[in-house]
């Protein structure tokens, strides 16, 4: 579990520390998620077939409950320091965004996920605040209620089809993925045994608690403080819609012979074993295992030889899908290997 506090915590504390800071804290913050996670990467490569045990499962859950808080109270410490009165000029508020943008969508979203994957109910609820924070509140249910159940099909919005270009992915994705999320939790409170309130939809929830999270924004900082909050939001979800894109391009999931779709498998989700960039984002990389044992604890996920490997950790991965030229020319032919297997 070192690695995953280290990985994790260290930028979070050193974003905290800049947001109330300044100056050359926020250059070692923003160095720290990208250039310093893929110099660490190359450096220990070696490391990156280690898995952990299911008995770091409560450990694990620890470390992701600590995230979630710190994450939520970094994020009101941003919009201060980004939108408000805080002494700080552009160039460090922008510093700022970049920061809290990259930490809330490569740690702040694996943290989440892992927290509505639990059983316990205030585990749940805490992940789906951190989600409403970032005003993304409906990724909990679609995420569960649709991703889960269609990936690799044209029913899931979050599964890109070869030869899409991330730029036409993401309004889709995140259109799509509101809906289809809101279509499965309404069918799914339908059929309920007990007809049930209906202020206790979790759609509601979604959209009060992102009104409620402007609203904060507002008492801490005024406009800016919701512009600020609105624009950290916005980058990262665009950190969220990549990691979806990344890790679900151009693998379909079959039609059987008696016209029903195969099970998920290994090769309906693309992996990354890069040792720091996956501690940073709590073995999120290691996707497939994820999809196969949706409630295994991250520690304990693995990689195996049967999955399909990106040519290079996620982050690097995120900024080649940002020039599609670029992406179609690296992994077309991977997914088309793939899915003549």
């Amino acid at each position: 579990m070192f690695l995953f506090r280290c990985a994790t915590l260290t930028p979070v504390l050193l974003l905290l520390v800049a947001s109330l800071a300044g100056h050359w804290w926020i250059l070692a913050a923003v160095l720290l998620v990208t250039v310093f996670t893929w110099a660490a990467d190359h450096l220990m490569r070696h490391a990156a077939s280690l898995s952990g045990s299911g008995h770091e499962f409560p450990t694990g859950d620890a470390l992701a409950v600590t995230l979630a808080l710190l994450l939520l109270v970094g994020l009101a410490l941003a919009v201060r320091a980004v939108g408000g009165d805080s002494g700080m000029g552009t160039v460090e508020r922008a510093g700022l965004l970049i920061g809290w943008g990259l930490a809330l969508g490569q740690i702040g979203h694996p943290t989440a996920h892992e927290l509505i994957h639990r059983r316990a109910a205030w585990k749940r609820g805490l992940g789906r605040i951190l989600y409403i924070a970032v005003l993304m509140g409906h990724h909990a249910s679609s995420h569960l209620r649709v991703h889960h159940l269609h990936v690799g099909t044209v029913a899931d919005p979050a599964s890109p089809p070869l030869g899409m270009g991330f730029w036409h992915y993401a309004p889709r994705a995140w259109a799509g993925s509101f809906m289809a999320g809101l279509r499965a939790e309404s069918s799914l409170r339908a059929r309920a045994a007990t007809p049930l309130p209906w202020w206790s939809h979790p759609y509601l929830a979604y959209m009060l608690g992102a009104l409620l999270a402007l609203g904060l924004a507002f008492l801490i900082a005024g406009a800016g403080g919701m512009a600020a909050l609105v624009a950290i939001s916005a980058y990262a979800q665009l950190q969220i819609l990549l990691s979806d894109y990344i890790q679900h391009y151009g693998l379909r999931r079959d039609t059987l012979p008696d016209g029903r779709l195969e099970p998920v498998g290994p090769r309906h989700s693309w992996n990354a074993p890069q040792a720091w960039s996956s501690a940073m984002m709590l073995n999120a990389p290691r996707h497939s295992d994820h999809h196969a044992h949706p409630a295994r604890p991250y520690p304990a996920l693995r990689l195996d030889a049967d999955m399909p490997i990106l040519p290079r950790a996620v982050p690097v991965m995120a900024v080649a899908a940002l020039v599609p030229p670029l992406w179609r020319r690296m992994m077309d032919r991977r997914a088309q290997a793939w899915a003549r297997r």
